[in-house]
């Protein structure tokens, strides 16, 4: 039995959370993990998954083995690397990114052709959602999140910082007057941006100084797109809390008016994830180090000064 490649497959399985899921990522018969797991747990002598029909699930053997097989795999890598040369180094094969919808149309995809010049042999399968991706379950190398992480399974690297403005067309701020205080909004309609998941509405914050004040809004459209809150901005329905590069052409064109620019909306991180072991792969590496690159560029997703 080749012990490395039943710890790659026992973790891929775990990762996975599942036989078929796993077969698939990679590109193997579902019987051939089934079979390499059963020679694993016959080789320790212990039971590594229980399997139902519906889910698996670690035994404590078996979570004390996975955390064993990450390290043993990130050091064979590490290792590898340090000895099979410039090309062993040289960023290759399918890389799977997940980025959110708007955040990728705009910013990354129209600059992919600079990633792939200086790639060429990435094969780069991108997802663009705005769902919350599993990316162990989903064989996802590395995802593209906006806000604070909250699974410290992952490895996270900020790479940006999402700046917003509050702003409204020129007609909409004619009709209602243009809010100089945030005491002024108690007057004004927001265009309301709801989770998708939650159903709830997301709060109107505010930097005010080194404070963070919360100011209740409400108004008659509710959306759960980002691209649909700009639209529905443009027509003059409402003041809405846009990210500064989704409306800058609209704010320089003079379609869209920023407001209250004292008291900018709270910005959110922009962070690279990836599951344990992958950040060390070349091609992970490669595309991490260009996106952080793409996004310093850019001043709109960096503090005021860093681009």
């Amino acid at each position: 039995m080749d012990k490395i490649k039943a710890m790659q497959t026992f973790v891929r399985i775990v990762e996975a959370n599942s036989f078929s899921k796993a077969a698939e990522t990679l590109n193997l018969p579902r019987a051939a993990l089934t079979a390499t797991l059963q020679k694993l747990e016959a080789y320790l002598g212990t039971q590594l998954l229980q399997r139902t029909t519906r889910r698996l699930s670690l035994t404590p053997e078996g979570a004390e083995y996975f955390r064993h097989c990450i390290a043993i795999l990130k050091a064979v890598e590490t290792a590898e690397l340090a000895f099979r040369g410039p090309e062993a180094k040289k960023p290759r094969g399918l890389l799977r990114v997940n980025l959110p919808n708007t955040v990728g149309r705009t910013l990354v995809v129209p600059q992919l052709a600079q990633f792939h010049a200086a790639c060429p042999d990435v094969q780069l399968q991108l997802s663009l959602t705005d769902r919350l991706v599993d990316l162990t379950q989903e064989g996802i190398d590395c995802a593209l999140r906006v806000g604070d992480l909250q699974d410290s399974a992952f490895i996270g690297k900020q790479v940006g910082l999402m700046r917003f403005v509050t702003c409204a067309a020129p007609a909409y701020l004619a009709r209602h007057g243009t809010p100089r205080t945030l005491a002024d909004l108690a007057a004004h309609q927001g265009i309301m941006h709801y989770s998708g998941r939650t159903g709830r509405a997301f709060d109107w914050d505010f930097l005010q100084g080194s404070d963070v004040r919360r100011v209740p809004m409400a108004g008659p459209i509710a959306v759960n797109d980002a691209d649909a809150s700009v639209d529905c901005a443009l027509q003059g329905l409402g003041l809405a809390q846009a990210a500064l590069y989704q409306v800058r052409s609209h704010l320089d064109s003079g379609a869209l008016v920023a407001v209250l620019s004292d008291c900018p909306p709270t910005p959110m991180p922009m962070s690279l994830l990836t599951p344990q072991g992958r950040l060390a792969a070349p091609k992970v590496q490669a595309f991490a180090g260009w996106l952080a690159g793409l996004l310093a560029k850019n001043a709109d997703v960096q503090m005021p000064g860093r681009a």
